[in-house]
């Protein structure tokens, strides 16, 4: 763990480690995987180096510069975030803001950068290790208000991070409140995995009846409030402390949806996902995003193939009732877009995954079927091989190569 954590990074509080790890089944136990370090985490090569550097009298340099290659090497942005999903203002990169689709926003405030507990397999490790230069914050909302209104395409902003959650209410409303001047502005996100690791935020905390008020005010305003939860696994919405929570943010007119990925060793089994799901919709969120881990971090721990992944969606999905079924998945987030795994089609040329863009950075890419050809093994969209009839603008969108829409710049969206 002290090797791990000098390259990702480690946090777990006490809810976490009394409420959702049995101990009596450590190191085995999904909620144990999805906090602690793991052997096999850390290239063996690379972790031996480590311990070598760190317990010798080495120059400090020499370890600091042997951190900064594993980092590298873990793919710290995948899918162009940092080159592709930064706009400009008047020939200025904005800090802390991505705009990767047209009607949807990211917003990073500088405060919301830390989580109250750190998933082992988190695609955004790079928040939290202390480089600025790796790291999405916006010191505040101004550059960004001024961005929305000269985008009035953007009608969904999501808040991210990190956990904005981890602010206090008076913090936050200073990154919410202002969004309500931007009429153009009809969806306001918040992405948390606070109702798993910290529900107490808005139950019992000192300035939890506080937030829910923030939530009805922007509900009042005629917007859409959406808490985008973060569930990886049954046991984190079993608590009386988290259902609590679900129930006060569902009372202030807000609505819950429920996202998390297909994590190896955590949540890869279709019983698991079934009981969620099922779970969720019990407590009145809706299920969401079933997602394909992103290839970042510690990836080769935790990666499931992609047919594999489609089979326990499937096995998992046919056993929903109808209300569940709101649920899409296995879906990539690459630098395209939003990718989904429809199945595997047996033809006389050969076994193909159906794939679909479910959401893309070049508009008329939306809901564009397509083909690559079968592979066992493969986890993630770079393993995957086009089938030749591909159109030639989702081939170069695939393939990260601009496309021919007028939006899109190479860099995300500009003014």
């Amino acid at each position: 763990m002290r090797l791990h954590s000098l390259v990702l990074p480690f946090r777990v509080n006490e809810y976490v480690l009394s409420e959702l790890i049995d101990w009596s089944r450590v190191p085995g136990d999904p909620m144990y995987q999805l906090v602690f370090p793991q052997p096999g985490m850390i290239d063996a090569g690379d972790e031996k180096e480590l311990a070598r550097l760190s317990q010798s009298r080495a120059d400090a340099g020499e370890l600091a510069a042997l951190i900064a290659r594993i980092r590298r090497a873990m793919n710290p942005h995948p899918s162009g975030q940092r080159e592709l999903n930064v706009p400009t203002l008047d020939g200025v990169r904005l800090p802390g803001i991505q705009h990767k689709y047209r009607e949807t926003l990211l917003y990073f405030p500088v405060h919301g950068q830390s989580c109250h507990a750190y998933c082992t397999y988190c695609f955004r490790w790079a928040q939290f290790i202390g480089d600025p230069d790796l790291r999405f914050a916006a010191p505040g909302p101004d550059w960004l208000v001024t961005y929305l209104r000269s985008h009035a395409e953007v009608s969904d902003v999501l808040i991210t991070g990190g956990d904005p959650m981890i602010m206090s209410t008076a913090r936050l409303d200073e990154h919410v409140r202002p969004l309500l001047s931007v009429s153009s502005v009809r969806t306001i996100r918040i992405g948390t995995k606070s109702l798993a690791y910290w529900p107490q935020r808005f139950s019992t905390d000192a300035d939890a009846d506080d937030l829910l008020r923030l939530f009805e005010d922007v509900v009042r305003s005629g917007r859409t409030l959406a808490v985008m939860a973060h569930f990886s696994h049954p046991r984190e919405i079993d608590t009386d402390l988290a259902r609590r929570g679900l129930s006060r943010i569902l009372s202030a007119g807000a609505v819950v949806y429920c996202q998390a990925p297909l994590i190896g060793h955590v949540n890869d089994d279709p019983a698991v996902w079934s009981d969620l799901w099922r779970k969720e919709l019990a407590a009145g969120a809706v299920p969401y995003y079933l997602f394909i881990a992103r290839d970042t971090g510690p990836y080769e721990y935790f990666r499931v193939s992609l047919d594999r992944a489609g089979r326990i969606f499937t096995e998992a999905y046919r056993d929903l009732p109808g209300l569940a079924r709101t649920v899409r998945g296995p879906v990539m987030s690459v630098t395209a877009g939003k990718v989904v795994v429809d199945g595997v089609e047996e033809t006389s040329q050969g076994r193909f995954f159906q794939l679909r863009m479910l959401q893309a950075r070049t508009p008329n890419l939306v809901g564009r079927p397509f083909r690559a050809h079968y592979s066992a093994d493969a986890a993630w969209i770079d393993d995957l091989t086009l089938h030749p009839d591909t159109p030639p603008d989702l081939v170069a969108a695939i393939h990260g190569v601009p496309g021919t829409d007028e939006s899109w710049t190479g860099r995300g969206f500009v003014s």
